[in-house]
């Protein structure tokens, strides 16, 4: 016959307050330990704990010679619990923040290097934002795509911006930029005084290239695949100069490689048959726990990028 806990639905002050000495106990690794932590003794901790299982109808920890180790029931129990009370401490921060000007830290996180044109957009934002929530603390930054969608999964971002190639669950995408990006090669490597009419598929196909290092869309895997992709690098702008330096080609928005373009250090490979679309999103948790910043922040970039 099954076991039910008799723990009741919702929980009682009693209920949370074992649990807050189970939590204790576990980060003391132990009761002695504890007991001066909870100013209570090592007997009044026992006793709290036999009722903690009691209630719960579940073995939590065990102790004896061996020393103090919980149980894998335990382990479930002590990661719930902590789940729980990050909940109440997220219900507070909401609460003591509504009615009032927003405070605290603004995280908006890139994982690309911006062009000009771009640069100029988000210092729009910043200002409109400054304006706006003068004693907010912002923090700009750069990332990888994995460690934002991270970040703003645990709330730890309120904003990211890269590229939706591959969406997740949990986060909503919404795109603020599109443009083309080609196969481009510098002026020290041998395709940069060749016609295009003079530079053959298998010309492409056996010089060495660069990989973007993500998984991009099926356009880019197209074009991608004609390549011997020798070389990685995420980043515009390192992938830039292993271009530059006559060794590789690869693929690169025009934004940013006008000026060497103008410059004559560049050139754009077959232009209107080598490129793939890039897409640059606002990306947001569905269900933040600052949802009035971001709020506020995606209201702005609406505005500032007329999405």
């Amino acid at each position: 016959m099954q076991r039910k806990s008799i723990i009741p639905k919702p929980l009682s002050e009693y209920d949370l307050r074992l649990l807050r000495i189970f939590v204790a106990v576990v980060e003391h690794n132990g009761f002695s330990a504890a007991a001066n932590t909870l100013g209570i003794t090592r007997s009044t901790i026992s006793v709290h704990m036999s009722n903690l299982e009691t209630r719960m109808q579940l073995k939590l920890c065990l102790r004896g010679r061996a020393g103090f180790s919980l149980t894998e029931d335990g382990q479930i129990v002590y990661r719930a619990v902590m789940e729980l009370f990050e909940s109440f401490d997220g219900f507070s921060l909401l609460v003591n923040t509504l009615g009032q000007e927003l405070s605290g830290e603004l995280v908006i996180l890139c994982a690309d290097q911006l062009d000009g044109t771009k640069q100029q957009k988000l210092a729009e934002v910043i200002q409109k934002v400054h304006d706006l929530s003068p004693h907010l603390n912002l923090v700009l930054d750069g990332d990888s795509i994995s460690d934002i969608e991270r970040a703003l999964l645990k709330d730890k971002a309120h904003i990211g911006l890269f590229p939706s190639y591959q969406q997740i669950e949990g986060l909503q995408y919404k795109e603020v930029f599109s443009e083309k990006i080609y196969l481009c090669c510098s002026n020290l490597h041998p395709f940069f005084n060749k016609t295009d009419n003079e530079l053959s598929e298998h010309d492409l196909a056996t010089a060495n290239a660069v990989h973007p290092g993500i998984d991009i869309d099926l356009e880019g895997k197209s074009q991608l695949s004609k390549l011997n992709l020798s070389a990685k690098s995420y980043q515009f702008d390192t992938r830039k100069a292993m271009i530059l330096s006559g060794r590789y080609i690869g693929y690169l928005p025009q934004s940013s490689i006008q000026q060497d373009l103008n410059l004559g250090l560049m050139r754009i490979i077959k232009p209107s048959e080598c490129f793939y679309p890039f897409t640059l999103s606002m990306v947001t948790k569905k269900t933040a726990r600052d949802s009035r910043k971001v709020e506020m922040i995606t209201d702005i970039f609406n505005q500032v990028f007329n999405l």
